[in-house]
């Protein structure tokens, strides 16, 4: 039977992103998902706690999601369709705002549907695109991690130029509010939320 979870939760940048660090209190590896900044508190937590940093998952590549990529030295997982973003300002937003924001390339590119293991966890990769084409959420026990697709109360901007609105209802749709609706939502901006709460009250989806 699998671990659950320790799930810290990090508010990092400008953009106020929401980074997660996800630890198997059994082995003490962890991942962390969307480091948008502010890595020398990250660190502190992964050596105040004794964790091993297994690897990176960015949901999406937008630049307030892999700002502090570069400054932990693991692999990086992003979904193929969104790996050049890493290493292009415009594709990442991060020339529009004079940041200038790159990060070091995928080890891994992502298809969707994949099965990652962290010591006894197992994180299941499902690609939500929408909000950019390769935006993925991660799954892991009762918890989904949902980037920039889904939010408490909203949903992602698809107001970019590859950004689509009907792509990313349907992933919602189709690949979250499929989802157990006590499973717990870890957005990467604002507070947490419930599937079930959202397929109730989301003015999206009403």
């Amino acid at each position: 039977m699998a671990n659950d979870a320790v799930i810290r939760h990090f508010t990092v940048g400008p953009l106020e992103t929401n980074c997660y660090v996800v630890s198997d209190p059994a082995t003490k590896e962890a991942c962390v998902i969307d480091p948008g900044g502010d890595p020398a508190e990250i660190k502190d937590y992964l050596g105040a706690n004794s964790l091993e940093l297994k690897f990176i998952i960015n949901t999406h590549g937008h630049g307030d999601h892999i700002a502090a990529n570069s400054r932990f030295k693991v692999p990086i997982y992003i979904h193929r369709l969104d790996g050049d973003f890493l290493t292009d300002t415009s594709l990442n937003l991060s020339k529009a705002f004079a940041f200038g924001i790159t990060s070091p390339r995928a080890a891994r590119l992502l298809e969707g549907g994949e099965r990652i293991k962290l010591g006894g966890l197992d994180l299941e990769i499902l690609h939500t695109p929408g909000h950019t084409p390769g935006s993925i959420s991660v799954k892991v026990g009762g918890s989904v991690f949902t980037g920039d697709a889904l939010f408490a109360g909203g949903v992602g901007r698809t107001d970019f130029e590859y950004g689509d609105t009907d792509l990313l209802m349907r992933s919602i749709a189709e690949k979250l509010f499929t989802l157990d609706d006590r499973t717990v939502i870890y957005p990467g901006h604002g507070p947490g939320s419930t599937i079930g709460e959202e397929k109730r009250t989301n003015p999206f989806f009403r």
